[in-house]
This record gives structure tokens, sequence and C-alpha cells, in this order.
């Protein structure tokens, strides 16, 4: 029988557990695969299903209605992009995916307004904005938590990433991957690691999610009803002088039978804030693991990554 990450990454508690068991059996499980799942994260299952069904509902509108709200003008950063418009680094073919963005909307007059434009909502749904701001304050916070437990594990104060994620360059992104025909080749989103911190997911109720283990094997990603898939990002990897992996995902046509039916899914992809500088732990460092990347700021970092995979353009 064909094994699942289920098979050999532990679904974890935050109900549970006390805060150090879950920091050490969370950061372990980072450690060694890049990625986790946890359940009893708090957030509203009522408006989890809200937003399925909005998302559901977006992607149903007609084409040129959702091309108002284009993405192009933002780099990619808020609104909608295409099918067709992403391609994994180093892919030779684009991705069978379009997607809405959703960020942080900040005070008029922040510093940091220049590096995020503000949000673009479908005038076809009233009911959009405040579904999403909702979804996107309840994964702040739950990432929030998260990223103190990695604190804990990496032997930092608690807190320590609320300072850098204050204001964080965080994206909500509502995915829709169309139904293939069944002789379809290929697969829906190409091998790729984040960009980010750390990606918070709520499973898909269609299949495809695949990890690559170390020993470069592909496992099926099927968390429980409810549980998030969370996965470190190159952001948290650089961070960590690569103590804690980033991990290669991909999402793969379902059979044959399944693929008349779409996949919709809702990672939350959390950010530094823009003008944080990413540098090596000290504590991350070693004479076994030497420092690995010069410091660059966030912003440049992902703005590098962007051109890299389609959503900005080379000026």
């Amino acid at each position: 029988m064909s094994q699942t990450v289920l098979d050999q990454v532990p679904v974890l508690s935050m109900a549970e557990m006390s805060k150090a068991e879950f920091a050490q059996a969370f950061g372990q499980s980072f450690q060694q695969f890049g990625f986790a799942m946890v359940r009893d994260h708090g957030m509203d299952p009522g408006l989890i299903d809200e937003g399925w069904a909005m998302a559901r509902r977006f992607f149903n509108l007609p084409e040129d209605a959702k091309r108002r709200y284009d993405a192009k003008y933002n780099g990619g950063q808020r609104g909608y992009t295409a099918f067709g418009t992403e391609i994994a680094k180093g892919a030779s073919e684009n991705d069978l995916k379009e997607f809405w963005h959703v960020g942080r909307d900040l005070p008029e007059g922040d510093p940091l307004a220049q590096t995020m434009p503000p949000n673009v909502w479908p005038d076809e749904m009233p009911e959009f904005k405040p579904v999403f701001a909702n979804l996107y304050r309840e994964f702040d916070r739950v990432g929030a938590e998260l990223l103190s437990a990695i604190a804990l594990y990496l032997g930092l104060p608690e807190r320590w990433f609320d300072g850098p994620i204050y204001n964080g360059n965080s994206i909500l992104r509502l995915l829709h991957y169309p139904p293939v025909s069944p002789q379809a080749p290929g697969i829906r989103a190409g091998a790729h690691e984040d960009i980010n911190l750390i990606t918070l997911l709520l499973g898909a109720e269609e299949g495809g999610l695949e990890l690559k283990d170390r020993n470069g094997n592909w496992l099926p990603v099927v968390p429980p009803p409810g549980a998030l898939a969370i996965n470190v990002g190159d952001m948290l990897q650089r961070l960590t002088n690569h103590v804690l992996p980033s991990t290669s995902h991909r999402v793969v046509n379902p059979p044959p039978e399944r693929r008349g039916h779409s996949r919709y899914s809702m990672p939350f992809f959390l950010h530094l804030r823009p003008d944080f500088m990413i540098d090596a732990l000290p504590q991350c460092v070693s004479a076994d693991n030497p420092r690995r990347d010069p410091p660059i700021s966030a912003h440049d970092y992902l703005t590098e990554r962007l051109i890299e995979i389609g959503l900005i353009k080379k000026g």
C-alpha cells in the first residue's frame, strides 16, 4: 500500500498538549519534514465554510467579470490572477490554476504602504470582503501562535516573531484548479517551495497535494477534516540557516475518474515585515552548519522570487 504523509507526520493538537510539548513536537516535525499537521487551532468552522462557498461563487463568475480585478497591475499581490499565469521556479509549463489574493490593509500614511497595495474586492459579491477580511485575521492570529511555538523550539523568547511579522506582507490565496480532461498530462501545480515564512493550508476536498520527503519520494498530503497543513517556507529556512528546511510540494492531477471535478484550496502565506532583515539566527550557525546566505530584506527577497515565478515582470 502506498504511504501518505499521515503515516509519517503526526497530527498535533494545539488544545491537548502543553505549550512546551506542542513547541517540541511541532519544531521536530518542521526539522524532520519541513512540514506539520495541526488540529484544534481554534479557527471558526462556520467562517471557513462561508469562505469555501464564497470562493466557489467567485470562480464561477464569467471570465470577463473576474478579469476586471486583474492583479497584473500590482505585481500579482491583490485581486485576480487568471488561469495559466503562474509558473513554478525552473519549470517549463505554467500551472493549471486561477487564484485571488487578499492582503493586509495598512492604515493611511503607513511607511510600508508602498510595498503593499490596497485590497480590491469584487463588486458583484458585497459579502466577499467581510468573510475574507475575517478569515485573514484568523489566519494571522493562528500563524502568530504557531510561530511562538517555533520560537520556543529554537531557544528564542516565546513572542520573538511578533515584531518581525507585525504588519507583515502576508497573503491569503483562494485557489481554483478547474477540471481537466481524463487524458490530461502533467500536473496542476509544479514542484516548488514557498517563498514566505510559513504556509497555513486549509485542506482541499479534492486530493492532489504531494510533499517530497528526505528520500526523494512524493507522499500524498491528506490532512484530517478541519486540520491545518503547515509547511516551512524559504524565508524561515534562510532565517534558521537551513535547520528548518523548506519542503518541495506539488499538486498532481487526480485519478482520471476525478478529473472532471474542480479543486479548491485556501493557503495563507505568512510573511515577515518588508523591512525585516533576514539573517541567520546565531544559534543556527555552527562549525558543522556554517552561515549559508548573506542578509537580505524580506521585501528584496520577495521581489526577487516574484520575478522568478512570473508574477512581476522584469522592468
